[in-house]
Formats: structure tokens, sequence, C-alpha cells
């Protein structure tokens, strides 16, 4: 064979190989999401590309199969076509023996560089910018290649099934859609401009209701503005005056006993007409929605879905309310920043370090905030106030701070035992001791001793807290 000839077949298999290699990158490659979208527009082929994804043995049979016999006709025709002729040139310099080995290994570099560059690298990559487009160019020639080499490839096929049920490997991927991968989709979305921050955040948002309790929405216990049952007219309107609301509960005695709720436009449609307001009247009371405080706001959603109502009571396990929430509330929780920017914010950066945190707030959005996974016995407590009680094991006070995850949590302002405010500082170099059990001990005894000191001095009051949450009519 002429070099001539040589120089053309071995074009002929780098382009073969090439075409192979786009095949194989590009299924491997191909997003299923985005074959169905060009499916649904009307395309056959990429429907044919989705069953091929589906059961794609033949096809990697084919590809394997093409890959190995190219290898070895591509050195077999190499070491033909320039072995010879560098061994010659080398030999005007070199001794025969000599000049004939490395005439050899430079035939060999420059056949497996030209299939690494233009076989290997090029097409590969190409493959992974654009898979989709390329799969569908390729598909029909692969099924041609498929039904020729029928025979091989049954045989090959059909051994590495025995094979994989022998080993009992998976032989299908595994298609479902996480949530997991829909947050990394439309994260991979804001970083290229396609998505908005601030769209990307509401759609995490909507993933995480259902993992998200109630508790992280609803208006605290010793936060309700509510009614009893016999409180006066002036008491009423005085109330309505104070904290206005859409929405309050009524209740028998105590916050504890609630009888309904009453809706401010009933009460404001008999104040324009000059009708007293008694709340004894059956009229206008509503019963009131009653949810447990174990509840995802997902499961909240859809109660007030099935029963058309936008207000719930949120029970503990002892039948004792913890708090109240509403429609506006989940989608408050859901929006982020998008609706009610005028509320308070509970989270203040106060520089690339330190954060201040209300004690109320929610930890899951305090783990958001602060860039951490979890917290410790995250399962006991639902805000920040909670994570430093379980952690300290007592009711924390002024100055009491735990060190966890590479972050000072420390307590700046309590309330009759509410924890106001709580300073989140950045440790340059957190002690690895901290974040072990160990650790922990040592902080809580020193903390405990600490206490006991002061209790004793009289500096403090005692740390037992009330039999129920303060109640702020």
């Amino acid at each position: 064979m002429s070099l001539t000839q040589s120089l053309l077949v071995i074009a002929l298999l780098i382009a073969c190989s090439a075409f192979i290699a786009v095949a194989e990158i590009s299924l491997a490659a191909s997003r299923r999401l985005r074959l169905r979208q060009i499916a649904d527009d009307g395309n056959p082929r990429a429907e044919e590309a989705l069953k091929m994804q589906e059961q794609p043995g033949d096809y990697f049979t084919v590809v394997q199969v093409g890959q190995n016999g190219i290898a070895i006709l591509g050195g077999i025709v190499g070491e033909g076509a320039f072995s010879g002729g560098l061994s010659n040139l080398l030999a005007q310099w070199l001794p025969a023996s000599t000049a004939a080995s490395l005439g050899f290994v430079l035939s060999f570099l420059l056949i497996s560089s030209l299939f690494i560059w233009f076989a290997d690298l090029l097409p590969r990559r190409l493959s992974m910018v654009e898979p989709e487009r390329l799969l569908l160019r390729v598909l029909h020639p692969m099924q041609w290649a498929i039904r020729v080499f029928r025979p091989v490839v049954w045989f090959y096929s059909r051994s590495t099934d025995v094979i994989f049920k022998l080993l009992g490997l998976p032989e299908q991927r595994d298609e479902r859609v996480t949530s997991d991968d829909i947050l990394a989709m439309t994260e991979a979305g804001a970083r290229a401009g396609v998505l908005a921050l601030r769209e990307q955040q509401v759609i995490a948002n909507v993933m995480d209701m259902n993992s998200r309790t109630v508790t992280s929405a609803m208006t605290q216990r010793d936060r309700i503005a509510y009614f009893l049952r016999d409180d006066p007219d002036h008491i009423i309107r005085a109330r309505i005056a104070e904290e206005p609301y859409s929405t309050y509960p009524v209740c028998d005695g105590n916050i504890d006993h609630i009888i309904g709720y009453v809706d401010a436009k009933d009460l404001f449609q008999r104040v324009l007409n000059n009708q007293p307001l008694s709340l004894k009247d059956d009229s206008l009371l509503h019963r009131a929605l009653i949810v447990p405080d174990k509840l995802t706001l997902a499961e909240v959603l859809d109660q007030f879905q099935q029963v058309r109502e936008d207000f719930a009571i949120i029970l503990n396990e002892y039948s004792l309310v913890v708090g109240v929430v509403t429609l506006n509330d989940v989608m408050s929780t859901v929006m982020g920043d998008l609706i009610g920017p005028d509320d308070e914010e509970q989270i203040v950066r106060r520089d690339e370090n330190s954060w201040l945190v209300d004690g109320i707030t929610p930890i899951d959005d305090v783990l958001h905030a602060l860039d951490l996974d979890s917290l410790p016995h995250d399962e006991e407590y639902a805000t920040l106030a909670g994570f430093l009680m379980v952690m300290l094991r007592r009711v924390p006070r002024r100055t009491d701070s735990v060190d966890w995850g590479g972050y000072k949590f420390e307590v700046i302002d309590v309330d009759s035992y509410r924890i106001d405010q709580v300073l989140v500082t950045r440790l340059a170099s957190p002690p690895e001791a901290s974040n072990s059990p160990l650790g922990v001990q040592a902080t809580l005894a020193a903390a405990a001793t600490l206490a006991a000191t002061e209790a004793q001095a009289g500096q403090m009051p005692p740390a037992t807290p009330p039999a129920a949450p303060p109640v702020h009519g």
C-alpha cells in the first residue's frame, strides 16, 4: 500500500472514530427534558432518541466494537505507512537497528496523536456542548449499524446482560427528577443569567415547603391579638385600633380555649351601622381551623385549600395554642422579600462576619443565612431561641453563648425569658473541640458554673421558665 493510500485509509479511520465518539458522548450527555421538549415540538427522531436512552445496550455495543476495530486497523495501517519511511530517514544519521526502533516509536506517537486530537478530544468536546443536536444527526446511522452488525451486537449485548445480572448491577439509568435536581438546575440558571436571583430563591422556597414546619411561619403565641368572648364594646374597639388585623381569635377565658374567630370586616360593618360590638353574637363567629404544630407548610396549604380558609390556629401535643398562621404568612415564606418589604427583618447582617438575629427566627432561615447544612439536635426545636435552649439545657440569659460550626451564638437581649436578639459571629479560627461532644460539654460546664455563681450572688433572677408563655393582648 502506497503512502497516499495509507494516508487516505488513516483519514477515513479517524473520521469513523470521530463519528463513533460523537455518537457515544451525545447519547450519554443528552438531557431527557430537552429531548422531550424537542419531541413535543414534532421531531420524531427525538422520540427515538428517548427510547434509545432507555435501552442503550445495543447502541453502546456497536460503539465499543467500532472503536476497538478502528484502533486495531489504525495501528496496523499507521505502522506500515510511517514506520519504514521514518526509519530510512533516521538511518542517515543513526545505526540501522536504532533507526528502526526510533522510527517505530515516532510512527506510533504520530498515529496516536492524530487519533487523540481528531477522533477523541475534538468530537467529544463538541458532543458535550451540543449533545441533543448531534444525537439526532447520528441516530439513524447508528441504528443502521446496529442492524448490520446484529449477530455481533446480539452476542456481546446478551453476554453483558448476563454479567450484569450475575453481579446484581442496575441495567437502566434512574431518570427520576428529584427536588435536588430541580434546585441544581435553577441555581445553574441563576448563575447563567436565565433566572433572576429572586426568582431562583422563590423556587427554592417552594421546594422547601415540604420540609419546613408551620411553626417557622406562624405568629408566635405571645404576639397573637385576640378577644375574649365577654369583652365589652370599648375594649374591642380599642384592641382593633391598637392592633389592626384582618382576623382575631375569640377565646373563652384564656387563649388556650379558642371558640372561633371573628373577621374584622364584620366588625367594621357593625361600626358603620352604629351597632354595638358583642362577641356573644354567634353570627359574628366563624369556626377556626385547628392544625397541629408538626404539619409542614405544604400540608397547611392543602388544609387551607380543602376548607377554603386562610386562617388557622396551631396547637401543640398538649392542646396548647403555640401560634396562628395565615395564608399570607405561608406565601410570605415562599415569596421572601418580594412581598411584605416593610416588615422588620429577623436577620440583619452587620458586616462580613456578624449577624443580628431575632430569637424567634426559624432555624431554616438561620441555616440559609449562615450557609450551614444543619445544627445539632435540629429535631428538637424550630427557632434560634430553641437551639440555644437545647444547647445550654436551660433558659438562656444575657451574654450566654454557644460555639458551633465555626460560629459564635451570643445572647444580646432577653425580655422576660424571651430571647429578643442574638449576635452571631463567624469565628476566625474555630477550635475543633468546640464542635465535638467534649467541647460542648466543657462549654456547658463553664456556663453552668457561671450561672451558679451569679445566682448565689443574687445578680440574676431564677432561671425557671413560667408555666406558659406570656400573652400580650
